[in-house]
Order: C-alpha cells, then sequence, then structure tokens
C-alpha cells in the first residue's frame, strides 16, 4: 500500500492545495467515523498489530499515535483507531474560536520531505470540541484508546492573561479527555513561545491545576525543537512542583536546513513552522536530553520526522514511551501507523536476550 500511494496516489494530491486536500480528507474521514462498516473496513487493511503500552497512567493499544493539528475540530475522532493508531491527541484549540492566519499557509517541501504551516491555531473553539466530543459519545463512537486535547492560546487574549485562556479550555474540556498537552511552543501564533519562559509557563499550569476535577487528567508541555538546553531544563523543574505527566517533544521549528534547490528555497522562505525529517535529528537531540536530565521518570512523547519503523525505533532508544505522526502520515500515506507498529514488534521480538524497553511488554511469541 505505501508503494502505491507513493507512486499513483500521492503525485495526484501534491498537485492541488496542501490545506484544501487537508480539508477534504478530514471531511471524509469524518463520514467514514459515522460508518460502523466502512472502519471494520479499514481496520482490516491498516489497523496495528497489538503493542501495548501503559504511560501516565493510561493504558495505549500501541504507542504510535496522531500529533495535534491533523483533527483539529475532533471531526473524525473514531476512525483513527482503524488506521492503526494507539492514540490520538486532537486540537489545537483554543477558548476563543479563531480562523488562524490568512491563507495559503500551508507548503510542501517535497524535495526534503517536509511542510511548512503558519495555520495559527484555526479551529472552532473550546465550547464546540466539546460538544463534538460529546456528540461521538453519546453515539457510541467513542474509541477504545485514549484521546488526548492540544490547548492553545487564543490570539486575541493579551499573554498576561494566557493562563486564564488555557485553564477556560481545560475547564470545559477535562470531561471529554484522557489527556491534555500544553501547547506553548507554536511559532504561529504571535510571542506564543515567550510563554515558555518558567514563570509564564508556571502560572498556566497553576491556573490548569486550580481547575482539575475529583479525577485529575494527565497535563503534558509540548516543547519547541529551538529551546536551548537550558531553557529545557527550567521547563523541567515545574516537573514536579505542577505535576506535570509528562513532555512533547516536539513541536515545529523556525530554522531552516541550507539547500541549493531552488524551489526548496522558495518553500523554507516561506515564514511558519517546519515539520518532517528535517526536523527529526533535532527532535531526537531534544528527547535525549529530556530523558536524561529526568533520568527516565518524566514520560516523552516523541514526534518530528518519523516515516519509518528505523526513525521510531531512534525515537525510542532516546527515551520516548509514545510516537506521534503527522508529516510523514501525509508523505507515506494512511497504511504508516500500521508499518510503524509492525516494525516495532519485529524489533522487540529480535531485541538481545535481556533487553527491555521501558514501559513496552515484550511481544508474545508463538510459543507464548
Amino acid at each position: 500500500m505505501g508503494r502505491l500511494y507513493r507512486t499513483v496516489i500521492r503525485p495526484g494530491l501534491f498537485a492541488q492545495d496542501s490545506e484544501e486536500i487537508h480539508k477534504r480528507a478530514l471531511r471524509w474521514l469524518g463520514w467514514a467515523s459515522r460508518q460502523e462498516v466502512i472502519c471494520e473496513l479499514l481496520d482490516y487493511f491498516f489497523g496495528a498489530p497489538p503493542l501495548p503500552v501503559e504511560v501516565f497512567g493510561l493504558k495505549f493499544p500501541n504507542p504510535v499515535g496522531l500529533a495535534a493539528g491533523m483533527d483539529k475540530s475532533a471531526e473524525a475522532v473514531p476512525v483513527w483507531a482503524a488506521l492503526g493508531f494507539g492514540f490520538v491527541e486532537l486540537g489545537g484549540v483554543t477558548w476563543h474560536p479563531q480562523p488562524g492566519n490568512p491563507a495559503p499557509r500551508m507548503f510542501r517541501a517535497i524535495a526534503d520531505e517536509a511542510l511548512v504551516n503558519r495555520m495559527g491555531f484555526n479551529n472552532p473553539g473550546a465550547e464546540a470540541m466539546a460538544q463534538k466530543l460529546a456528540e461521538w459519545r453519546s453515539l457510541g463512537r467513542w474509541p477504545k484508546h485514549p484521546v488526548g486535547v492540544n490547548l492553545g492560546k487564543s490570539k486575541i487574549t493579551p499573554l498576561e492573561k494566557a493562563a486564564e485562556d488555557y485553564a477556560n479550555s481545560f475547564r470545559l474540556l477535562q470531561p471529554h479527555g484522557d489527556f491534555f498537552v500544553v501547547n506553548v511552543s507554536s511559532p504561529n501564533t504571535p510571542n506564543l513561545r515567550q510563554l515558555q519562559e518558567k514563570s509564564a509557563l508556571d502560572e498556566i499550569l497553576a491556573a490548569m491545576q486550580e481547575v482539575q476535577g475529583a479525577e485529575p487528567k494527565p497535563i503534558l508541555v509540548k516543547v519547541a525543537p529551538d529551546l536551548s538546553f537550558e531553557a529545557l531544563d527550567e521547563i523541567l523543574e515545574l516537573a514536579g512542583p505542577r505535576r506535570v505527566a509528562g513532555i512533547v517533544a516536539t513541536n515545529t521549528t523556525v530554522a531552516r536546513p541550507k539547500t541549493s534547490d531552488p524551489e526548496l528555497q522558495r518553500v523554507y522562505a516561506e515564514p511558519g513552522g517546519l515539520s518532517g525529517r528535517p526536523l527529526a535529528q533535532r527532535s531526537t537531540e531534544i528527547i535525549r536530553h529530556v530523558h536524561r536530565q529526568t533520568r527516565g521518570a518524566l514520560p516523552i512523547i516523541g514526534v518530528g520526522g518519523i516515516f519509518t519503523p528505523e526513525d521510531a525505533w531512534e525515537k525510542i532508544q532516546a527515551g520516548a514511551s509514545l510516537l506521534q505522526i503527522y508529516t510523514g502520515l501525509i508523505y507515506e500515506g494512511p497504511a504508516l501507523a500500521k508499518q510503524i507498529v509492525s516494525g516495532l514488534v519485529e524489533r522487540l521480538r529480535k531485541r538481545k536476550a535481556g533487553e527491555t524497553i521501558p514501559g513496552f511488554a515484550p511481544p508474545a511469541t508463538k510459543d507464548s
């Protein structure tokens, strides 16, 4: 399926506008999400083998998740499990509905298997998201895997009121999500990354702690790949006092790879965050640093440049307990989650005697 997608289907899709194709795909997946037979058919072709992982108190059928940004309005929540994913992260969603930045705002750097986007948290708002999630539950279409929600700051909210903005979204959505990600690292909302500064982030996390329900939900922080290790260490200092459940590493980067290709130069000149293969190395460096600094005690969701089982294995060896894909899905097609999980299962079966990966249960063998 992967080769068919790359050689036959992808060229036709890539001949069209990136965001328009994204919208069409989500509309179709939203329709498919309401059709149990269609989901069963997709699961037959794209369902991943079991590779259970337990992280921050939640059980994941496999460690490969859908990254935030793909399903911003919870349009297709039930279908992702049928496409092999072990969890999803919806959003980013903001307290106030907002249209995002002016189009065009998504660009393909095809030769480098990358994307540049400046979407700007376009989403229907926290209230609409809560209603949509409640609808999926009422229809009996809620997935069996964990569902996370990525929370961003509304563009119209001043930085000094950011904590209130995040807390409002969290208060409304916490009954519906299994875990939440504080996104203070998107490069596409003006000055948002200033909220990664320790005191500002501490204020946000404190405000969210105050509105936690009787059954606290895991709260993670998504960091930028452009942070220095010193700045990362300051964020990690909040993990204990603010009961941070994990780190998502990483968001997109404002850095650009050097290239002499005129088409890549044109795309890389566009403002916005870069994702895909060029992000892979820096993302892994951040994961390795966080894992080392926390002595493996703080779970990490690794995201950035994952296209193959080998890419995924590299992130796991660096310290990631879970993984997420987005750009790889666009370039490799709908079988990617299944391919990665299958590859990880095979690697774990072939691991050296006594070798273990924290959080991962050894795959069953024919004799067990």
